[in-house]
């Protein structure tokens, strides 16, 4: 027996062509996956990981429980003290994942009473913490800082005429979001957020390994260190191993430790996901796979002008670059004929994104060579001729 709701649901999914699969591994040419500098199957970092556990004599395979309870083994307080000296910060603490951070951070952070502000592409991991908060929430327009900023005086208003108690706002953007690859003037967000005394919470996923000039994110390229309340940095991105931080001040680690649900109430990261996020970032300090990214991302914009794409495309300096094709059925077509061709570009179909926002999504590697960029442009011009 399976629920008729349920089944409902699927049905509507299969009818849509937005029906949910998981994939298999294949041998295509990666044009899909967030592994952008290729540490997720690089050899030395795999290597450097085990050496690093024979070195703190901790050939364990798991951390026995919650880090309040068995968990919080002896390459933690290393870890995170390398984090938050990489990446300017008092403070780091370690999370499963970002979801998890996100999740934690914001069902326990913003408190009753408090108003969230975010970016209305702020990625699933966010929307459902913010959910689960008792802060009331507001969205505020894509990369719109004037909206935000109308947003910001019109909520402060209402907390400072309605409540005795001070009442915070929280701003809450991405430095890449992940699903269009491109930045808001995070300067300008910032500046806003100092104005108003609001307190700014950025999603650096899809930035670390990829700006800065260590590749630290695109908050340490411009230097808004210290006008940033929190920062999410996670670790299955460009870094690729597992695991997220939050980047914040002792008070704020401290809180979460004490009221953050995700990291209360679940099994440790083990010592081996430890070791390799040490291994990591060791190898980014010595790796010239960021410099090759970079230079693949401007050698695929100079592609599209070549192949007069740049109008389809959304305006992105990010490993992440989207091609708006309207409709499931199209884009999936699309996506199927490169596909046939050897190279794997994903479908970004709605409910994920908005209807008439559907696309295929490149992500760029610092592996993927410049005959491999100019054949699968060339592959989706032509496809899209032949529609």
């Amino acid at each position: 027996m399976f629920p008729d709701k349920l089944h409902r649901k699927l049905e509507n999914r299969k009818a849509e062509n937005a029906l949910r699969q998981l994939g298999a591994e294949n041998q295509l040419i990666d044009f899909s996956s967030n592994d952008y500098l290729g540490f997720s199957k690089n050899e030395h970092i795999f290597k450097a990981s085990h050496d690093f556990l024979k070195t703190h004599d901790m050939l364990h395979n798991g951390a026995t429980g919650s880090r309040l309870l068995s968990g919080n083994h002896k390459l933690y307080p290393i870890i995170e003290k390398e984090l938050a000296a990489f990446h300017k910060s008092e403070s780091a603490l370690i999370f499963n994942s970002g979801y998890d951070a996100n999740i934690g951070f914001f069902s326990s952070v913003p408190q009753r009473g408090d108003v969230i502000l975010f970016d209305e592409y702020i990625h699933a991991s966010i929307r459902d913490g913010i959910t689960m908060s008792h802060a009331k929430s507001y969205k505020f327009k894509h990369n719109d800082l004037a909206d935000l900023e109308k947003q910001i005086a019109r909520h402060s208003d209402a907390v400072s005429e309605s409540q005795k108690e001070k009442q915070n706002i929280y701003v809450v953007t991405e430095s890449v979001f992940s699903m269009d690859g491109d930045s808001p003037d995070v300067k300008i967000v910032a500046a806003i957020c100092k104005k108003h005394q609001a307190f700014l919470i950025v999603d650096e996923a899809h930035a670390v390994g990829v700006f800065g000039n260590q590749y630290e994110g695109l908050i340490q390229e411009l230097d808004l260190e210290s006008n940033v309340f929190a920062r999410i940095v996670t670790f299955g991105k460009a870094l690729g191993c597992h695991g997220a931080a939050i980047l914040g001040s002792d008070n704020l680690k401290q809180y979460l430790v004490n009221f953050s649900r995700s990291l209360i109430y679940t099994t440790a990261l083990s010592p081996h996901s430890l070791a390799t996020i040490h291994s990591v970032y060791k190898a980014l300090a010595e790796t010239k796979s960021s410099q090759v990214l970079r230079q693949n991302i401007q050698f695929f914009k100079a592609e599209l002008n070549k192949n007069k794409l740049q109008h389809l495309f959304i305006e992105s300096t990010s490993a992440i670059q989207c091609c708006i094709i309207s409709g499931n059925d199209k884009v999936k077509r699309i996506a199927n004929h490169i596909r046939d061709k050897g190279f794997d570009v994903k479908p970004i179909l709605s409910p994920t994104v908005s209807k008439g926002q559907e696309r295929l999504r490149f992500c760029l590697h610092a592996y993927n060579s410049e005959a491999e960029i100019s054949e699968v442009l060339n592959l989706l011009t032509k496809a899209l001729k032949d529609e």
